[in-house]
């Protein structure tokens, strides 16, 4: 049976998918070009914004005519829209065969194989703990690029911030012991894949499950985690997200400045330079300690790059508040910023306050802080002309073939052309000197002598 996989949302439901296929291969199924040649298509998921629910039914509308020609095709939701709204779609959709949670990912092949023996609508829910059956799994096939793993290294939230669905679709926080991770991260090196992309929905907790945030002397067992990847042979880098500020420690920034491996890249997300907008959103730390952890880290390691989460338009902000934002964000100086308008989430707390800023005000409050972004990074990114980095290269580049891209140590996108006397591959670390730069992209010249590999 042939199987396609499309994915909705955030990395986690990427590296889900991932473990979904290299399940399903395992048990003789093959991967399908697209839905238009599978007999099984599953949907990944998201629910944290309403935009992607919208997208994932109505591909599942859309759907029902490949299932009017092709009577036999098996079709399933998974991810977070599946866990909580799994029960209603099956009902609803009458060619949605089954639909999973976030847990059950590893049940896929046993319920697509009763599926098609007895032609039943299924429907899996139930919690189980963060070492899931297939959470190490990877596929190893040549069909995925082999230069970037993500490393799943706890399940679910327990942060409870007002307008996050999170913690209702991926349960309560649960880490994986450190023994299992460091494992797989070997088997990846030993795979020959060079970077490591640690994944979470509060990976800078791992180990602290459900606690309150620690105080800053405290142990942190994620900079511990951090160092024991660093120390696996093969593995060059290693990247992760999304930690919480309120979770950032001393200890932390120690482990992540002072290990050599560890991408000098930190998304950290924000929601807002507002502390009466944070106290709302239920966001345990003030702007002082955001500052006070990007100063830091700043310091300890000069070049550092900063993305973060931004929401314009929360309930009650106002002009005073949204300026707080653009102010804060001017400070930081991030270089990359997902920005996004609010929207309520039935069963978040801050649904049940007064959806109050105008959708004008948000779309205007919203292009202002995009504007502003390209602004920095365009500036940012024109101190880097003339520098020379190591890349890890990803591929051909996606607007022009003959070009190849790759990413710097700070997650910058680079492209340059390739030298056909010195060829290159997915997964090689190459040094390119920059020639010029946009807001988003760094142009370079490849210097084929400093091959790093």
């Amino acid at each position: 049976m042939k199987f396609y996989i499309k994915t909705y949302g955030c990395q986690m439901n990427l590296r889900d998918s991932d473990s979904a296929a290299a399940l399903l291969i395992e048990h003789g199924f093959t991967p399908a070009e697209g839905e238009a040649d599978a007999d099984l298509v599953i949907l990944n998921t998201c629910s944290v914004r309403d935009q992607a629910e919208r997208k994932a039914i109505g591909k599942l509308g859309f759907l029902g005519k490949l299932k009017r020609e092709r009577p036999w095709m098996i079709f399933g939701i998974m991810g977070c829209m599946a866990q909580s709204r799994g029960t209603e779609l099956l009902k609803s959709i009458r060619h949605l065969d089954f639909a999973i949670g976030t847990d059950q990912i590893h049940r896929i092949p046993e319920i697509v194989e009763q599926i098609a023996a007895k032609h039943e609508k299924t429907a899996s829910f139930d919690r189980a703990s963060a070492e899931t059956p297939g959470i190490d799994s990877h596929r190893f096939d040549g069909a995925e690029s082999p230069h970037s793993a993500f490393v799943s290294i706890m399940r679910g939230c327990s942060r409870y911030c007002s307008y996050c669905i999170v913690p209702f679709v991926r349960g309560p926080e649960r880490s994986r012991p450190m023994d299992s991770i460091l494992a797989e991260c070997r088997t990846l090196a030993a795979h020959g894949v060079p970077e490591i992309f640690l994944l979470g929905q509060n990976v800078s907790a791992y180990g602290l499950d459900n606690t309150a945030p620690p105080p800053d002397d405290a142990p942190s067992p994620f900079g511990e985690l951090l160092k024991g990847i660093a120390a696996i042979d093969g593995v060059r880098r290693i990247r992760f997200t999304s930690p919480h500020p309120a979770y950032f420690t001393q200890a932390l920034i120690d482990a992540f400045t002072q290990t050599d491996k560890v991408c000098k890249y930190v998304h950290l997300p924000l929601q807002s330079g507002s502390d009466r907008i944070l106290k709302l959103m239920n966001r345990p730390y003030d702007t002082a300690k955001y500052l006070s952890i990007t100063d830091r880290l700043r310091a300890a390691a000069p070049g550092i790059s900063f993305s973060t989460d931004v929401i314009v338009g929360f309930p009650t902000e106002t002009e005073a508040d949204f300026q707080a934002t653009r102010a804060l964000m001017d400070r930081v100086g991030f270089d990359n910023a997902f920005i996004f308008k609010y929207s309520p989430r039935k069963g978040t707390r801050s649904a049940q306050m007064p959806d109050d800023v105008p959708q004008e005000v948000k779309e205007e409050r919203n292009q202002i802080l995009l504007a502003d972004l390209e602004r920095r990074a365009e500036a940012a990114n024109k101190k880097l002309v003339g520098q020379t980095f190591e890349l890890l290269v990803e591929g051909p580049s996606k607007r022009n073939s003959a070009r190849w891209s790759g990413r710097t140590e700070t997650f910058k996108q680079a492209v340059f052309t390739p030298d056909p006397a010195h060829p290159v591959q997915c997964g090689d670390f190459v040094r390119v000197k920059i020639v010029r730069s946009t807001a988003t992209t760094l142009y370079g010249e490849l210097i084929p002598a400093e091959k790093t590999n």
